[in-house]
């Protein structure tokens, strides 16, 4: 049996994170990270944006060359699935049976990408946007000529595969079950000015409408049938409606959690010597009020990873970051800081048909979030004042000519 000081479940940024971490920390023993996927660890953002799309090749998504980890004496098992986690024996069991010791677990196995439920469902031409073998099967049926898409979910990654499909000449349809886009996430404003985006670069946007089946022949998809009869036509479909977080083996060893696994505030699980990271962990955030929330996030990921890291060190410190996203659509950059869950009010600075504003959320006079288009100077300053939770007249926030900076 191998034993190691620390075994990272996971190869995102998270598990990527909390290895380099440790060696910066100084931490001298033995490292080893375990994942699924098989190719070293490499950024997920870009899948459904620039790697979709051709724009960026392989080597410069990985988070760091394929010799790093060998040189920071960082042992990697890629293709390799925990089945079990033996938390009073420290081990874990592989899905080969191989029994792996370690003196602390990083648990950073994200989730999986949620799949349709109708019939037809599991039909060859129906992709998520997870993996990087997720994308390059998809990248493989446009190069052989697929260009009837239907993307199921109006996110981010459902918009900016969108987004990148129309960039390849692609026909595309958006089915959204809730009345608007990005509901989940954003306000009306930003929600309405996406919309209008995709639809005037020829996306079929089709908002408060539902799966019922897909229609197949020799076991592919050929069209999408919604809740209200109408078929689409369609030889590829990208499902996007979330994730579900990747848990099983520690919700089976007896951690904590539902939505998730629950950590507190140094992301430690129930279970003694393990910790969640990323979008799996669930933990009480103060952007949200201190609810309860799993976070999706690069930044989150990596925070989260940091704090790990300095506790194993014994420098333990609690997770406290402002979450913060990105997301690129056609000549679109769109920037978020904060939480806008449970704002009372929007202020818009700039002219959203000029394609440059922002929208700053406020709960009870304060601010709480913010959402940039294509308004970079707007995030950066803006930032301080959602950590600030700062109370700003909206007239004065929503003067253009006023930086943010100067209202902190």
């Amino acid at each position: 049996m191998d034993n190691f000081d620390v075994v990272i479940v996971g190869s995102g940024h998270g598990g990527a994170q909390a290895a380099i971490a440790l060696r910066q920390a100084g931490h001298e023993g033995s490292i080893a990270m375990l994942s699924r996927d098989r190719t070293p660890p490499y950024e997920r953002p870009p899948l459904s944006k620039e790697y979709l799309g051709g724009d960026k090749p392989l080597e410069r998504i990985l988070i760091r060359p394929e010799t790093f980890w060998p040189e920071r004496g960082v042992t990697l098992r890629l293709g390799t699935n925990v089945a079990e986690v033996d938390a009073a024996a420290h081990t874990i069991t592989t899905g080969t049976g191989e029994i792996i010791g370690y003196r602390k677990l990083i648990w950073a196995g994200g989730g999986d990408a949620r799949r349709l439920s109708c019939p037809g469902g599991e039909c060859e031409g129906v992709h998520t946007v997870r993996q990087r073998s997720d994308v390059d099967a998809l990248r493989a049926e446009l190069a052989a000529g697929a260009r009837n898409a239907v993307v199921i979910g109006g996110g981010y990654i459902g918009l900016e595969a969108a987004s990148a499909l129309r960039k390849q000449g692609c026909a595309v349809t958006v089915l959204e079950v809730q009345p608007r886009l990005l509901g989940r996430v954003a306000g009306e404003t930003l929600s309405a000015f996406f919309l209008d985006e995709h639809r005037r670069q020829g996306v079929d946007v089709r908002l408060g409408t539902a799966v019922e089946r897909l229609e197949t022949a020799n076991g592919r998809i050929t069209a999408v049938v919604t809740d209200t009869g109408e078929t689409i036509p369609a030889e590829i479909a990208i499902v996007g409606i979330g994730i579900v977080a990747a848990v099983g083996p520690l919700i089976a060893a007896g951690a904590s959690g539902s939505n998730g696994v629950d950590v507190d505030e140094f992301c430690r699980t129930t279970l003694d010597d393990i910790y969640a990271i990323g979008d799996c962990a669930a933990h009480a955030n103060s952007y949200a009020q201190g609810a309860v929330i799993r976070l999706e996030s690069v930044q989150n990921a990596h925070d989260m990873a940091s704090v790990v890291a300095r506790g194993i060190m014994g420098d333990a410190e609690p997770y406290e970051a402002l979450p913060w996203f990105w997301s690129n659509q056609y000549d679109l950059k769109l920037q978020t800081a904060g939480l806008s869950l449970g704002h009372d009010a929007e202020v818009i600075r700039g002219v959203p048909d000029e394609r440059s504003f922002s929208v700053v959320y406020l709960r009870e006079g304060r601010v709480i979030a913010l959402d940039c288009v294509n308004r970079t100077r707007d995030y950066a300053q803006g930032r301080k004042l959602v950590e600030a939770r700062a109370q700003i007249a909206p007239e004065l926030l929503a003067d253009p000519a006023v930086d943010l900076k100067v209202m902190l």
